[in-house]
């Protein structure tokens, strides 16, 4: 089955950090395919912060007959 997981920045957490954790848990033949994007988000304040958005498509052992 094909299945995607999504991670993206947070104030206490970085995306980076959490898919190379996740992929670190695949064999390389269940990644399909990462996707990565970057936003800048603006505080009330006027200061800008990067955050990014990583996408990981791939294979899972399970199976979903129809």
């Amino acid at each position: 089955m094909i299945q995607v997981k999504e991670f993206l920045d947070t104030d206490a957490s970085y995306a980076e950090t959490r898919a190379n954790q996740f992929l670190a848990e695949l064999k390389d033949e269940q990644i399909v395919n990462v996707c990565y994007g970057s936003i800048l988000k603006s505080s009330p304040s006027g200061v800008g912060f990067q955050r990014s958005a990583i996408l990981v498509v791939y294979k899972s052992g399970e199976s979903n007959p129809k």
